[in-house]
């Protein structure tokens, strides 16, 4: 899943080839993936895009004051394409192909544009063609960013203090902290040096100055590894850069300990026990529902 670091490259990456260019047309061709009806659809033809912003996971281009936005979900991506004007139309339900955005031809008569794509059956890739961003839901209950100066370590000791939710679930909810998924908390966590099961509550002001140290570094770490790269690379650049998330099996860079796996229901975590849970395993609750 595209997460802050990939999204805020996807930004950057459209700012540079989008902005300043007129919208020739929207094709949707997974019509679940669209989410509204009015404005339609049709009224971004003619519109010039003028910003391209991120919202935690959400992506947010500005035509003239109508927003397109988008969230990528577990099997999205965006790929980007220098010349459509020879694409054929696609038929709904064929292949991964969910939404294509022709932009204007330029003095090269070349007719750029992305494509949205989502991979897998939870089709779950979301557009929104909205007046205000804040119309789209997702968007309305976002937490803070983390990247903003205005998350600060008091803003993270207000949301950690009192609550009872393990520290890995806390990171990835959308409401409390805009932009962390799976992947990211992971290496949050490992940077942190702090076990994913730890109580959010629980955490003196070190461990909450730490976490924020973690946090922020992580995801602008991320971010710099990314910038300049190509929409095509960015998948790749990511799975490069974790340390523990995806590499059950492997030794912990930091320490030399093998990157254990707890798994659930549709998704999994990876963590180092040396470095964060005093060298003990966790349990791996799915097996350990199987083995009752």
């Amino acid at each position: 899943m595209p997460e802050l670091p990939e999204v805020e490259s996807l930004a950057e990456f459209l700012r540079e080839r989008a902005v300043g260019r007129h919208v020739a047309a929207v094709e949707v061709v997974a019509f679940q993936a669209l989410k509204t009806v009015d404005p339609p659809v049709t009224s971004l033809a003619g519109l010039m895009v003028t910003a391209v912003a991120r919202h935690g996971k959400f992506l947010d281009l500005d035509c003239d004051g109508v927003h397109f936005v988008t969230h990528l979900a577990r099997g999205g991506w965006l790929r980007w394409r220098d010349d459509l004007s020879g694409a054929k139309p696609v038929r709904p339900g064929k292949g991964p192909l969910a939404v294509r955005v022709r932009l204007a031809a330029g003095d090269d008569d070349r007719e750029p544009g992305f494509e949205l794509t989502e991979a897998g059956t939870q089709k779950r890739l979301a557009v929104y063609v909205v007046r205000d961003p804040a119309e789209v839901p997702g968007i309305a209950g976002l937490g803070p960013d983390p990247l903003d100066p205005a998350f600060t370590v008091e803003v993270l000791k207000g949301i950690v203090d009192g609550s009872r939710t393990q520290i890995k679930g806390l990171l990835r909810d959308q409401k409390v902290i805009a932009g962390i998924g799976n992947a990211y908390s992971d290496e949050v966590l490992h940077a942190a040096r702090m076990s994913p099961f730890k109580i959010a509550g629980s955490l003196t002001n070190e461990q909450v100055a730490e976490l924020h140290e973690a946090i922020v570094g992580t995801l602008r770490e991320a971010v710099e590894r990314s910038r300049g790269m190509a929409a095509k690379d960015l998948k790749s650049e990511k799975k490069s850069g974790l340390r523990v998330h995806g590499r059950t099996g492997e030794p912990c860079e930091v320490c030399g300990d093998t990157i254990r796996e707890v798994s659930f229901a549709d998704s999994s975590l990876q963590y180092c026990p040396t470095c964060q849970t005093g060298g003990k395993p966790l349990a791996d609750r799915r097996l350990s529902r199987l083995l009752k």
